[in-house]
């Protein structure tokens, strides 16, 4: 729900999400607090979970997968210092929520999703939401976006072994990624940064999210 009731319901709990766990754990890109202060997050969960949906942790939607942690969310954001002019590559749609917040501060994204049925989900949710600058492919999304194209900022929200080649190729000179990497037990989200064809990446701190499955990541 978008109306007035919903908004005065979940307006305290956005608020404090805000302040204590993205302000209160280092946040600071003000995009990223604007956005995530203003969008309601409780239309992205399943209805039993709206009554958590700013809890800072992450919450099942469904097939197996996950919305992630807000304070997650936010931080995999703020390092891919995002601005209106960026093309932006989501690997991994799930809930929409990624897919909503980049929206409201890139030029246009375009996400892929393993599971028809969480794609569609998502697509009705922006919808509602009156976002409008997404494009949808449901696939494999370690191949990277169908066709030849780049993009200037690369966002994988699930884990892999590494860092998939096919969707390096698709970064461009310059351009930023934002990954976990490593087994189902031990995980790093890295951003790394393509310099002279050549992927220069840097620790960020250690996460846990669900596998990416695809011929260049995870076996089903």
């Amino acid at each position: 729900m978008t109306d007035e009731a919903s908004e005065d319901k979940f307006l305290w709990h956005r608020h404090r999400m805000a302040e204590q766990d993205l302000k209160g754990r280092g946040i600071t890109d003000p995009g990223v607090l604007s956005v995530m202060s203003r969008l309601a997050r409780e239309e992205f969960v399943p209805e039993s979970y709206k009554s958590q949906a700013y809890a800072d942790c992450p919450l099942p939607i469904g097939i197996g997968q996950t919305i992630s942690q807000p304070y997650i969310v936010a931080l995999m954001t703020q390092e891919l210092q995002l601005n209106n002019f960026c093309e932006v590559l989501e690997v991994g749609t799930g809930s929409g929520y990624q897919t909503a917040i980049l929206a409201k501060l890139a030029k246009r994204v375009y996400t892929i999703e393993r599971y028809a049925e969480l794609s569609a989900r998502a697509q009705a949710v922006l919808g509602r939401l009156g976002i409008t600058n997404v494009e949808y492919c449901i696939g494999d999304g370690s191949c990277g976006w169908p066709g030849k194209r780049t993009f200037d900022r690369i966002i994988l929200t699930a884990a892999v072994p590494k860092a998939p080649q096919t969707v390096i190729d698709q970064l461009g000179a310059g351009g930023v990624i934002v990954l976990p990497i490593g087994s189902m037990g031990a995980q790093e989200l890295v951003a790394g940064v393509k310099k002279e064809g050549k992927l220069i990446e840097r620790f960020v701190c250690d996460v846990r999210f669900v596998k990416l499955i695809g011929q260049h990541a995870f076996e089903e």
